[in-house]
């Protein structure tokens, strides 16, 4: 049982989610900082664009006003104005291209937090599924204990420790059926020698598989 409760599927496929899981999680972090950082870099072209609209606003205002009246300080006064609104010009394009990076890191980071909800659901349907099998195999187990107990109880000792030892070292199981000639522990059919010495051992004797050393079972389909 406990080499099932090893070897059970969901264990890889939990592990992979995971693994999924950590990248997906890291890419996010990554994508969200990135986005973060471009709404400060928008703010700060923003805020560029409206202090040159401030003061060129101030400068038209001037102009207007008729305040200024000599020709040299006028035609200075309309020079600024003119590079101000290509300055502003200048920097609007800015913006608009920080804004665009913006909307597509808005888009990355909307995919890949549906991709990590989407891989996080995954692994926790594949939890409750391993969940329920080990509660399976538990229950399985403790029906299999409490036959064991059992049939111990008719076992010879020297036998039953002899089966214990080989059940630890052969992952759980300590003995196998010999079936059409073959081992069904290690999936090896036993040559002509070994098949001899099988139908010369007395029927309860304890044989034993020369391959994986497991104890072999004899029944009428064993193939002696």
């Amino acid at each position: 049982m406990e080499h099932k409760r090893k070897t059970l599927p969901e264990h890889a496929e939990i592990e992979r989610l995971g693994s999924d899981v950590t990248q997906l999680r890291d890419l996010l972090v990554a994508a969200q900082t990135e986005e973060s950082d471009t709404a400060r870099e928008q703010t700060k072209a923003e805020q560029d664009v409206d202090q040159v609209r401030k003061r060129a606003v101030r400068d038209q205002e001037r102009l207007d006003s008729g305040a200024v009246s000599s020709p040299k300080d006028l035609e200075n006064l309309q020079r600024e104005i003119a590079s101000l609104a290509k300055r502003q010009s200048d920097l609007e394009d800015v913006v608009l291209e920080v804004m665009e990076r913006r909307e597509g890191l808005q888009e990355r980071v909307q995919e890949l937090t549906g991709r990590l909800e989407s891989v996080q659901a995954k692994a926790g349907e594949s939890e409750e599924r391993r969940s329920t099998v080990l509660q399976g195999i538990d229950a399985e187990g403790s029906t299999v204990v409490k036959e064991r107990e059992i049939i111990a109880g008719s076992v010879p000792a020297d036998l039953l420790k002899l089966y214990d030892k080989l059940r630890g070292q052969s992952g759980g199981v300590g003995a196998a059926r010999l079936y059409q000639k073959r081992c069904e522990g290690c999936r090896l059919e036993l040559n002509i020698t070994e098949l001899n010495e099988v139908r010369a051992a007395a029927a309860d004797e304890v044989v034993r598989c020369e391959n994986c050393r497991r104890i072999l079972v004899r029944t009428p389909e064993s193939g002696l």
